[in-house]
Parts: structure tokens; sequence; C-alpha cells
């Protein structure tokens, strides 16, 4: 674990399983660990996010599927006075059913880097990747558990999401092309109708408005409910990507060990943005994480 960093106690677990291939879930009921990774996020949905996993985890565990709830806060060198803020939330949060915790990272290595702090530390059975601007519904872990231990072929389940103002969001994914990414970051919007059909390919529009499970090519980091086993099996996210499309790459990885699926079952309000709304500093690190991706994967250019 990186200097500045505080130990990690998470909950015991019974999950064995081997790379390459998947096992029998682990008996009822089960461990679950959540890392959510910040740097000055908003405390505000901060809360709205913790409160939201205390309520669904209660749900859980009181259907009997899940033992218990550990919530690593992983802090990317924020500033010093979001730092004492956040502490305090800490300190003041009750841990009645779901134990919360943080780590102070001395410097901002990433999204991903900063997950793996906690990942290569996980005992649980499950793992829940967060981002701090999501809020779970109350029955969301509750389904997504009972799918993970009935189907034991799944890796990963991705949610249906709602932005703030109720619109559906597409967080799962076609394989990208250059000129899917272009029209989204940068394209105006009488340009992307013109390529409505190409884009709503990319969005999986087809197979994610229904209300059946479906498997997919890629799911979004802002919510990834993963068994930790195959998790830890790929290594976690791959540190070379700073900011964006590590997620893509690691669903890519997972997707050697397990199918990936969007179950509408699993709800949650996802209250972030696009690159493309957060300034040029997002912007570079869009395009910068999209050429490695690339180069890594597999050039598409239409």
């Amino acid at each position: 674990m990186a200097a500045g960093s505080v130990a990690v106690a998470l909950a015991p677990s019974r999950a064995t399983a081997t790379i390459g291939a998947m096992v029998e879930p682990p008996t009822l009921p089960v461990a679950l660990s959540v890392s959510i990774v910040l740097h000055d996020s908003c405390l505000g949905l901060l809360r709205r996010a913790l409160h939201s996993l205390s309520v669904a985890a209660r749900e859980a565990q009181d259907s009997g599927l899940l033992q218990g709830l550990t919530v690593t806060l992983i802090d990317n060198a924020s500033g010093v006075v979001y730092r004492e803020q956040l502490a305090r939330l800490v300190d003041d949060w009750p841990q009645d059913g779901c134990q919360l915790q943080c780590v102070w990272e001395p410097v901002n290595r990433g999204f991903g880097p900063g997950h793996n702090v906690v990942i290569r530390e996980l005992d649980s059975d499950y793992h829940l990747v967060l981002n701090p601007d999501v809020e779970l519904q109350p029955d969301s872990l509750q389904a997504g558990l009972a799918v993970l231990q009935s189907c034991n072929d799944i890796a990963l389940i991705s949610p249906w999401a709602t932005g703030g103002s109720g619109e559906q969001e597409f967080l799962c994914k076609g394989y990208p092309s250059v000129l899917v990414l272009l029209l989204r970051g940068f394209a105006p919007q009488v340009v992307n109708r013109l390529f409505r059909r190409r884009l709503d390919a990319y969005e999986l529009r087809d197979r994610c408005s229904g209300d059946a499970r479906a498997e997919v090519p890629i799911a979004s980091g802002c919510f990834m409910l993963v068994r930790t086993a195959v998790l830890r099996a790929v290594g976690g996210f791959n540190e070379q990507f700073f900011l964006y499309f590590e997620d893509f790459d690691l669903s890519l990885r997972l997707k050697n060990k397990g199918r990936l699926v969007f179950d509408p079952s699993v709800r949650i309000v996802h209250h972030g943005g696009y690159a493309a709304t957060k300034g040029w500093r997002h912007l570079r690190y869009f395009v910068a994480s999209g050429i490695r991706f690339f180069n890594h994967h597999g050039w598409r250019w239409i």
C-alpha cells in the first residue's frame, strides 16, 4: 500500500476462484466491499451516495444475502481543507452495518490506481467500484447480489441508470470507434442527429432499453459490481490510464473471465457529466487515454 495510507480491514470472505474459470458462488450471506475514489469531489453528493449504500445494504442484509459491507474512500491528494472535512465525515458516520474508512493517498495517480489500492488487499466475495456521484436505489444491492449468486458465469453486473433529471443514461457501450468518440466529444447536436443510428448502436440502446438482462461488451466504471476473485485475477485496473477508458480496458479483460451483464433490476441515479462538459484538462485526459486504449486494444476508425 502506498505511503501515507491507512490499513484497509475488510470483512472475511469465503470466495475461491481460479484464473480463467468461474467457480460456485460463496455460501450466503456474503461479504461485499466498496471502493470510492475522491479528488476534491463534492461532499454533498458523497453523503447521498453513502446514505444510499447504507440503505441498500440494510435491505440486502434483511434478505439474508449480505453479511457485511465495508466502504473504503480513497482520497487522491485532495486539498487540506477538503481532507479535514472528509475526515470529519468519516469520523461522524454511523457504523451500523456499514463500516466506513478512508485511505489518504499522498499523490493523485488517477482513478484506476486509486481503486487498486483497495483491490490489491481485498478478501471479500464481491466488490463494487463506485463513483461518489452515484445514488443506489434501496433494492439495488439485493438485486445485484442475487444475480451473481444464481449465475456463476457472470463476472460483472452493470445497472440501469438515470441522470439527475430522470432520463435514462446508457452506461454500457459497444467497442468504440474514433468517429463515434469525436462525435460524442466535439460535434454539435445538429451533426450528431445525422449519425443518430451509429451513436445509438454504440450506446447499445437496442439491448439496454427494456426490462431484460443483456450481455454487454463494456461497462461504466461509475458502478461495477464484480466478483472479487475475478477482479483480482485480472489485476484490477490498468494503471497506465490516469482517467477515462480505464473502465473500457478493465471490461475487456474481465470479459475473458465471465459475462458482463446489464441488469435493469439494479438501479442507480448518476449525477456525473461527460468529459466534454468538464473543461479542457478533462478533454486532454480523455484524448490521451483514448489513444492509449486504441493502441492497446486495436484501432477502429468509423
